[in-house]
């Protein structure tokens, strides 16, 4: 069945878009209550209430742009910090004494939701520049500013500067977690692509040349070329470098990974009996020895071990000779399913796995190990010249269950 692809979109930064949403609504409320109980020191209440009212109807009209930074536009924003600074400026106008006794501005707090918007925006520059606008606004509607205004104009720049520090730090981290998932993903899906070739066109190609070459003549021919693809298709497997695909910066959604899924047929949780999947490997030279009772499993990590199992088979058939036979030994332990195969060939002389590797030969690297490890389980062998070769298959029960009690709740 064909795969599937499945878009994750990983984006750090959302919700700080909604604690902004809150932040405006909130400060917004503030403001209109402060201007509200402080109506009596205005000797233009007028003025107040207009800038309020322009004020309340901006903040709820443009909710939807403090959802997120694609719309969240450059033209909102410089309409934002203008609305903020008229509001600061027009302050004395409302408030005759404002420059003389310390209080609340028109906006009050509502304005450090626009340097705090700059930040989430565009990181600590865009920050500095709104806080600073801001700070001098207030400056100049002081006339003569106190202390505390200072303080209060300087709390804003340093919040709003290390909030868009923070933001460009967290999407930097994010693009660089999206790219590890992204190698990851292509890293198992050239496993999994390398390990059925290895067990396919790789063993065919294999079997073709040593015919080729024992008929000789023309098939010798064929021989010789199915050797040379062989050898050019190990070093494609073996090689393979994954290549850097294209990952979204767009900020306001975040890093997009894109990942391919197994066919959902086999990523179910229905339990095939392994031994109903080893049976048919069972034969004259191969003695099949299992519990009398089924050893159930998921299917797709049954049908890995059992593809594990005939890798290790196909091996013993290539380098213990067409002598040698072998023996598979099924245990199921309740938490963990072993598998044991075993022969009684001339064993792996030491550091030839490692050669083998190097020469593209990834059978036990991919089609033994990788298929164990990616289902949580290992894959140990053991050989000794003369003695056979033994390989022992593990695969945790644990795994499972503990994604079917998360399911279940």
């Amino acid at each position: 069945m064909a795969r599937r692809e499945r878009v994750v979109r990983m984006s750090v930064e959302q919700p700080l878009w909604r604690a902004l949403t809150g932040y405006r609504v909130l400060t917004m409320v503030y403001a209109v209550l402060l201007g509200g109980f402080g109506r009596d020191r205005f000797e233009r209440p007028w003025v107040a209430v207009a800038f309020l009212a322009v004020m309340c109807v901006w903040t709820l009209a443009t909710l939807p742009q403090v959802s997120g930074a694609i719309r969240c536009t450059k033209r909102f924003l410089a309409v934002d910090l203008a609305l903020a600074l008229t509001g600061i400026l027009l302050t004395p106008v409302a408030d005759v004494q404002a420059q003389t006794v310390d209080g609340p501005t028109l906006p009050s707090i509502w304005a450090a939701g626009v340097a705090l918007a700059y930040a989430i925006k565009g990181g600590w520059r865009w920050a500095a520049f709104a806080s600073s606008l801001i700070a001098a606004a207030n400056l100049v509607a002081r006339g003569e500013p106190s202390l505390d205004t200072l303080h209060n104009v300087l709390l804003v720049w340093v919040a709003s500067v290390a909030v868009g520090y923070i933001v460009e730090v967290a999407r930097a981290s994010e693009r660089t977690l999206a790219r590890a998932l992204e190698i990851e993903a292509a890293t198992r899906e050239r496993e999994r692509l390398a390990r059925d070739i290895h067990d396919s066109v790789l063993q065919v190609l294999a079997m073709v040349q040593r015919r080729g070459t024992a008929l000789g003549g023309e098939a010798a021919e064929l021989g010789r070329m199915a050797g040379e693809q062989e050898v050019a298709l190990r070093t494609l497997v073996a090689g393979g470098l994954t290549r850097r695909s294209h990952l979204s910066e767009d900020e306001s959604e975040g890093a997009v990974v894109r990942l391919v899924e197994e066919p959902e047929d086999l990523a179910d949780d229905v339990d095939v009996d392994l031994r109903t999947l080893l049976a048919p490997r069972a034969g004259a030279k191969v003695t099949l020895s299992d519990p009398g009772t089924p050893v159930p499993l998921p299917a797709p990590a049954a049908r890995e071990l059992a593809a594990a199992v005939g890798a290790a088979l196909d091996n013993v058939r290539v380098h213990a000779g067409d002598g040698a036979r072998a023996w598979i030994l099924v245990e199921d332990w309740g938490d963990e399913v072993i598998v044991t195969v075993r022969d009684d060939g001339p064993g792996i002389p030491e550091g030839r796995l490692v050669q083998a590797e190097g020469e593209g030969r990834m059978g036990v690297a991919l089609s033994i190990r990788g298929r164990l490890r990616d289902l949580g389980g290992t894959a140990e062998l053991i050989s000794v010249p003369g003695q056979g070769t033994e390989v022992e298959l593990k695969v945790p029960r644990a795994p499972r269950e503990r994604r079917g009690k998360a399911g279940a709740k």
